[in-house]
């Protein structure tokens, strides 16, 4: 399963009510979660055919900013 881990700036359960309908859309992702407790704010998605793509324009048409950690994609 791939994994992807990125820095946002979903700080709060309303930020994640508000982000929820976009990333239920992608076909990608089969698990996700934001640390809200991070000082980044890690958002983190994983799936076998993740599409890294695909989840940075969902969060970004969500309202909120979305940077990749480098390094911490897997396969």
């Amino acid at each position: 399963m791939k994994k992807a881990v990125y820095k946002t700036n979903i700080n709060c359960g309303g930020c994640i009510a508000t982000v929820t309908p976009f990333m239920e859309k992608a076909k990608s992702v089969e698990e996700w979660s934001v640390d809200t407790n991070s000082k980044n704010k890690l958002l983190t998605v994983s799936g076998n055919n993740l599409n890294k793509t695909e989840v940075e324009n969902l969060v970004r048409s969500a309202g909120f900013e979305i940077k990749e950690k480098k390094g911490l994609f897997s396969f």
